[in-house]
């Protein structure tokens, strides 16, 4: 049985994208990026609503090299899994391994976690919130860069409570902390 990872990149006061929808700030130098790529090598099936998925289809045929170190290894590890994108918009995916579904079904999901080997990630705040008001994410990784952006879109659920242990927390050189927490 895997687990649902919701994992994000945020400012330190906690958005993915700032009010203009920029996340320019949040590149990941590489040591986060090589840090990043050991805990995805684990996921099996990404979950993307329609704007996260067009963000990271970029994976599928970025114009890397080998010699691009962990961001052509990152490239690898995206391609390897399977992806579901849940959007009412978007008639086909674009990219391999990849099925489009109509709506977010919290039984679906909690069954492809239960019967997956491997772990299950959750991409985006606005699908991870439906998640975590299922009560179907185990796990948060929060990756908190060294910025306030003032407004955005909130990694964590507006007015919803969550309750969280903290696992484990790591400093990168560039100022960067990642946070891990169950979900309890």
């Amino acid at each position: 049985m895997g687990r649902l990872i919701f994992s994000a990149i945020a400012s330190l006061d906690g958005y993915t994208v700032d009010a203009s929808g920029s996340f320019d700030w949040a590149e990941p130098e590489p040591e986060l990026h090589a840090f990043v790529n050991d805990l995805e090598r684990g996921i099996g099936t990404y979950l993307y609503g329609r704007r996260m998925y067009e963000t990271m289809r970029f994976w599928q045929d970025p114009p890397l090299t080998e010699d691009d170190g962990v961001y052509a290894e990152y490239a690898a590890i995206w391609q390897d899994a399977d992806k579901v994108v849940y959007s009412s918009s978007l008639a086909e995916a674009t990219t391999p391994r990849t099925r489009v579904l109509q709506r977010f079904d919290a039984d679906e999901v909690r069954h492809l976690v239960e019967d997956s080997e491997r772990d299950v990630s959750i991409g985006g705040p606005t699908l991870a919130t439906e998640a975590f008001a299922a009560g179907l994410v185990d796990e948060v990784w929060l990756f908190l860069s060294p910025v306030s952006v003032g407004g955005g879109t909130p990694a964590l659920p507006v007015g919803l409570r969550l309750d969280l242990e903290l696992l484990d927390e790591r400093r990168f050189a560039r100022g960067a902390v990642g946070l891990h927490y169950a979900v309890r």
